[in-house]
């Protein structure tokens, strides 16, 4: 098949894209390698792609009107992954015009470009901050979730129901997949993951929100991608038993569907932190603060789902994970810390 995926050069985009190549599809990336974070990262991670056959890569804008149609137009593409983003719920606080631009305006160049080249399947990324507000765990599709607590929690709902009201008009299947924290090797540098390493090698504080309270769903990447694929290969389909009497969130009478992806084993951060120590050999020092605006207490995946529909089961513990990102990181970034001794 002949494949966009959006956000090619970013961390899930990169993982999409390597499995769809290996296993012999085309695929065409899109990303606009913007600064949000650092670019040397994303063009590395792009290289790799690069150097694999059937690979084209094209530096664009979701928001280029004119470019996406053309994007379109020149190329006939089977499915589409859409993965690319402004993404972050902290960074919306102080600059929410680019949310707008990017998850809005691009979204919506996505859909018009899948309904006129006839788009088998669209896959795209939603998210669990869209929960918001919500504390019932395990977060459930099927449960309704009005009352995100970010800018980018609320574009993201914006995302799902811009699609289904294509798959409605138009019969575009549509499918929704709401991650929840995602962490490996290649990861993004404004994740805790990566922060924590950063400051722990460098001898800083880390800051731990809520008093290090939170649970999280982390999911290791590669699972992470597997459902992804796995996802794009079962083209959403209309459930047949849609009540307009009871709506189900998370199906419908049109080509439409919505899913968690996550690793459906909350996680202290604790223990997060304390595999990282593991590793690197050096404990944190901890700068306790109050959570801050945006961010919710837990996050805790319900996958029943996706597991029955495409067989998406994840497979990684949290401290193999943990591992494999700091043998990465090391390796990668030639840090200081290849010496620190592990902690007794």
């Amino acid at each position: 098949m002949r494949i966009l995926v959006t956000g090619a050069a970013g961390f899930i985009g990169f993982y999409v894209s390597r499995l769809l190549l290996e296993r012999g599809d085309s695929v065409v990336g899109l990303d606009n390698l913007n600064d949000y974070y650092d670019v040397g990262l994303k063009k590395a991670r792009l290289a790799q792609l690069e150097e694999l056959d059937n690979f084209s890569f094209v530096k664009l804008d979701l928001a280029d009107r004119g470019g996406m149609e053309s994007l379109f137009a020149r190329y006939c593409f089977d499915r589409v992954v859409h993965l690319a983003a402004q993404a972050g719920v902290r960074y919306s606080l102080e600059n929410p015009h680019p949310y707008v631009d990017s998850n809005l305006v691009g979204m919506l160049h996505i859909l018009e470009g899948c309904r006129q080249s006839s788009v088998e399947h669209l896959v795209f990324a939603s998210t669990s901050s869209v929960y918001g507000a919500n504390t019932r765990m395990p977060f459930s599709v099927h449960a309704s979730c009005e009352h995100p607590l970010s800018l980018y929690a609320a574009t993201k709902k914006a995302n799902e129901m811009m699609a289904h009201s294509y798959s409605s008009l138009y019969s575009l299947p549509a499918t929704g997949l709401r991650f929840f924290t995602v962490y490996g090797p290649w990861g993004r540098p404004d994740m805790a993951l990566f922060q924590f390493t950063q400051n722990i090698l460098d001898g800083r504080p880390i800051d731990v929100f809520n008093y290090g309270k939170h649970r999280r769903d982390f999911t290791y990447v590669t699972d992470i991608a597997q459902g992804v694929v796995r996802s794009m290969d079962t083209i959403a389909s209309a459930n047949l038993n849609w009540d307009a009497d009871d709506p189900d969130p998370a199906t419908s009478s049109a080509p439409y569907r919505l899913y968690n992806i996550g690793n459906s084993t909350p996680v202290d951060l604790e223990r997060y932190i304390e595999a990282l120590e593991d590793y690197l050999g050096k404990k944190a020092e901890r700068n306790n603060l109050p959570m801050q605006p945006g961010d919710v207490p837990d996050t805790w995946a319900d996958v029943e789902d996706l597991a029955r529909d495409v067989g998406y089961r994840p497979s990684t513990p949290v401290e193999e994970g943990v591992r494999h990102f700091v043998d990465w990181y090391l390796e990668f970034y030639g840090a200081g810390a290849k010496n620190a001794q592990p902690i007794d």
